[in-house]
């Protein structure tokens, strides 16, 4: 009785050490362990999608590129949350070296006290580690990696462990009697993907009176059962369908993230070059807005010579104000456009930030040869046909087409090929065949097999003054079930299976819709290239005939054989011709880098460091 007591003191101690040991872990024991396990999938997810493997970072950085812009240029804000997660006060419950990492290292490439000038690459990168749309789908992604190791560990050994102690105080008509009934319990159980449970246990109790006699019993029990699917519910096929279509949600946002790092490209590109673009109309505005100027003042001059009749005069105050008028409402546009810039990649829009116009330099010199040198029209005195003789209008083709301008064809099957969503809206075609099947199996009737062993005696505190309880296997209880469910009542399961074919049918079409979708983005695409490309051309021929214009118009003026109102009119005509030309070169650079996106050829990493695809190849 002694010895039996000790060994179940000693067992009670033993798991009692246990459960204190392994439940003592720390928050960030936890946390880290919750981004190791992520991250693993991750890894796993990206080689098979991607090939190649990238960090996805979604703790904030120890400092960031907003946040210096906020200090160093002293903007204006409410809080400290308008700098950054790590600038929140503690509070009585709140920590954050408890809850928060170090963090990724801040290294400066900008004088964030100054005016920060950014190429098109600085701007991409810096919306990769600000922008808060795209800090959201990295999150969304690890959340998706969160979501697959919870279905995981669903078919990993799982551990239980708990004390217990009650203070007890009962009256049986005679005396009160008062105690302790104390219980330590420990346990293990796992699901195997064939449907197979099996569980496992042991408790020890400890009863204690405090008074009357004081007496005291220990007790052991031990459990372990088995249950086994045979029919309905059976086979990992069925079981581990949780656990198959989580991997294949991570591995589709993956692919999501790929096709988002690229739309984000092309977003941040069309911002930044319409800031561009709307700086160059300041430039062409305020131009203007001087030759109309010195127009006006060469009008009054001639008009109080008597050249020009006072009428005029009052047409060229007319058109100064317009142009002023337009010149301001130029810079207020150019003023807009950069704080939506600035908003997207994730920057306060009162921040000092501009692009750089070297960049619409460069794509000037870049287009100055496309579509080739010649002209759309060509009179050369001596040589202009008749007006009524035969006209042939010649379409534009690709004799001097850009780099992306390729065969229609190739670029189909090449986005076919590339496109991450595309395969996602295929694959989800194998979930919703799989969804069949396994509502066809929630069909079936359900036979299942099951065991159970037990052994031991516990003890509460009526039983305290008893002898110790017994432990002995030769003495444990057994027993097999055998489980019929006739499949009689099926009315839920039966229309589940109708919808799972419905919805089967609604994937294909999905598929074969978001297929002919991308057909047609891509013809248009092209066609678009096109187009601009011979925009490109014309707008080139009308800025030197507007020139021209202008130049040959203030000189006819001054012979008086022109009109004030034909100057004028060829100012405005070379501001047009100058805003036509810079749209055009603006969206035919865009329209690139748009087909390199439906292409999915444009290669962008999480940091947001980007390189374009020669496509030579498929011309």
């Amino acid at each position: 009785m002694k010895h039996h007591s000790i060994c179940s003191a000693g067992v009670w101690v033993a798991v009692c050490a246990l459960g204190v040991v392994t439940g003592c872990r720390s928050t960030h024991d936890w946390r880290t362990d919750a981004d190791m396990k992520a991250g693993k999938h991750l890894e796993n997810v990206q080689m098979e999608a991607n090939g190649r493997l990238e960090t996805i970072a979604v703790e904030s950085a120890q400092d960031t590129f907003r946040r210096r812009l906020m200090l160093d240029q002293q903007l204006p804000h409410l809080d400290k949350a308008s700098l950054g997660v790590r600038d929140l006060d503690d509070t009585d419950k709140w920590r954050k070296e408890k809850h928060l990492l170090s963090g990724q290292p801040y290294t400066s490439l900008f004088n964030t006290a100054e005016t920060v000038r950014l190429s098109l690459d600085d701007a991409i990168m810096i919306g990769a580690r600000n922008s808060r749309e795209y800090q959201s789908q990295k999150e969304q992604l690890f959340q998706v990696a969160l979501r697959l190791d919870l279905e995981d560990h669903s078919f990993q050994n799982t551990f239980r462990g708990m004390l217990k102690s009650v203070f007890e105080s009962t009256h049986d008509g005679t005396r009160r009697n008062s105690g302790f009934a104390n219980t330590a319990s420990a346990g293990i159980a796992r699901t195997f993907k064939n449907g197979v449970e099996m569980a496992a246990g042991i408790a020890v109790d400890l009863a204690k009176l405090v008074t009357g006699d004081k007496g005291s019993s220990w007790g052991i029990t031990a459990d372990a059962s088995i249950s086994i699917p045979l029919l309905r519910g059976s086979g990992e096929f069925v079981v581990a369908e949780p656990l198959k279509q989580a991997e294949r949600n991570l591995l589709y946002q993956v692919r999501e993230f790929e096709q988002y790092k690229r739309r984000f490209v092309v977003s941040v590109a069309t911002s930044y070059l319409g800031v561009l673009q709307a700086e160059q109309r300041i430039r062409n505005q305020e131009e203007n807005y001087k030759r109309v100027i010195t127009s006006t003042r060469r009008s009054r001059r001639m008009a109080d010579a008597g050249k020009l009749p006072e009428n005029q005069f009052d047409q060229a105050v007319q058109d100064e104000l317009a142009a002023r008028d337009n010149w301001i409402a130029a810079k207020q546009s150019y003023e807009t456009s950069l704080d939506a810039f600035k908003i997207l990649i994730g920057l306060p829009p009162d921040a000092n930030v501009a692009p750089i116009k070297e960049e619409l330099e460069k794509l000037q010199k870049n287009g100055e040869n496309l579509g080739g040198g010649g002209n759309v029209t060509d009179y050369v005195e001596g040589e202009t046909p008749a007006a009524d003789a035969p006209i042939d209008l010649k379409a534009p083709d690709n004799s001097n087409a850009g780099p992306y301008e390729i065969d229609e064809t190739k670029a189909i099957q090449l986005a076919l090929r590339n496109r991450p969503d595309l395969k996602n809206s295929l694959d989800r075609i194998q979930d919703a065949q799989r969804a069949v099947v396994i509502a066809e199996d929630a069909l079936r009737a359900e036979l299942t097999l099951g065991g159970r062993v037990a052994a031991g005696e516990g003890r509460s505190l009526a039983q305290a003054d008893r002898d110790n309880g017994d432990f002995h296997l030769n003495r444990a209880s057994y027993s097999a079930p055998l489980t019929f469910d006739f499949a009689w009542e099926r009315t839920r399961e039966r229309n589940n299976y109708r919808n799972s074919l419905i919805a089967l049918e609604k994937a294909v079409r999905d598929f074969q819709n978001e297929e002919d979708q991308l057909k047609q983005s891509i013809r248009n695409h092209l066609r678009n290239l096109l187009e601009k490309r011979s925009s490109v051309v014309i707008q080139r021929q009308a800025v030197k005939l507007a020139e021209r214009r202008v130049d040959s118009t203030g000189l006819l003026l001054q012979a008086g054989r022109a009109e004030m109102r034909d100057v004028l009119e060829a100012q405005n005509a070379l501001l047009s011709a100058q805003n036509a030309m810079i749209s055009a070169l603006v969206s035919y650079r865009l329209k690139e880098l748009e087909l390199q996106r439906d292409l999915g050829v444009l290669n962008v990493t999480a940091e947001g460091v980007w390189k374009e695809t020669d496509l030579s190849e498929y011309k």
